[in-house]
């Protein structure tokens, strides 16, 4: 890591030009091969910062560069080929009748040969390992498994950036984590740059990076041990502290001697049976 893949400087956004900025100011960059979680609650401007970074939105103000391209009215498509996206509502993003049809439809739109699409929805698939469900109908997934298929979708157009829009929020705890372990193995591969723009602190939690958004601004940035040293910090501009954080905390204030701040529960069970062990 290290290379900056986007690049935003000082942009403002209006959706209306009389209402208060959606974004105000906001400067970025994001590294190749990272994962950069973008969090906030609603009406942050994390979501309306991913859909500039994809082009459906050009800044007021500002500027903003993807893979060496500025943003503009007439480079939205050049943008979007190296940035793919995921929303919020599995059901609302098949149009294919198959999970095949479904995963070829974006190389077809991009004009790709039939035997490279072959190629690509055979190696798409199975790197989400969707690669069994090719012939089932999307409406028969399960939440967790239709997310799969709509990452494989993207990644098929090998895109440089993969952008997750809320993409684990309505799904259960299983399917959450099948998404998130399956866009953790794509970008610990090398094969993607991913942001994630969650309210979740927990799968934030999992990024190399955090940035913190409230009223439009960048309220924090860091790593996910420094920016959960804000603690009380965060509560207040309306985010949830991670579970094993919260019981860290709670265990503490109960005089049991947890010296982590733990952002997972692994590592808080880890250290409780040091502990008993030692007792």
């Amino acid at each position: 890591m290290g290379q900056t893949i986007i690049d935003v400087e000082n942009i403002t956004f209006h959706y209306h030009q009389e209402a208060a900025p959606a974004l105000e100011n906001v400067s970025i960059q994001v590294n190749k091969g990272e994962w950069l979680a973008i969090v906030g609650h609603n009406g942050s401007g994390k979501s309306t910062l991913a859909r500039i970074l994809n082009g459906l939105y050009v800044p007021d103000k500002g500027k903003v560069r993807v893979c060496g391209v500025e943003l503009s009215e007439e480079t939205i498509w050049d943008i979007r080929k190296h940035v793919g996206m995921v929303f919020q509502n599995p059901d609302n993003q098949f149009v294919g009748t198959t999970v095949k049809d479904d995963v070829a439809f974006g190389l077809e739109n991009h004009g790709v040969a039939r035997d490279e699409m072959v190629r690509r929805i055979d190696w798409a698939t199975k790197k989400v390992s969707m690669d069994q469900f090719l012939e089932h109908e999307p409406h028969h997934l399960s939440g967790g498994q239709k997310q799969r298929v709509a990452i494989a979708g993207v990644i098929a157009v090998q895109p440089d950036i993969i952008i997750l829009d809320e993409a684990t929020s309505m799904l259960d705890p299983l399917g959450r984590e099948e998404v998130i372990q399956t866009v953790r193995d794509l970008n610990d591969q090398g094969t993607l740059t991913v942001i994630s723009i969650t309210h979740d602190l927990e799968e934030a939690s999992k990024a190399d990076r955090i940035i913190v958004m409230n009223g439009g601004k960048k309220f924090a940035e860091g790593t996910p041990d420094e920016v959960f040293k804000l603690d009380d910090e965060l509560v207040q501009i309306g985010l949830d502290l991670p579970f094993p954080l919260q019981l860290s905390k709670k265990l503490r204030e109960q005089g049991i001697p947890i010296k982590g701040n733990h952002l997972t529960e692994e590592g808080l069970v880890e250290e409780l049976w040091t502990l008993r062990s030692k007792m």
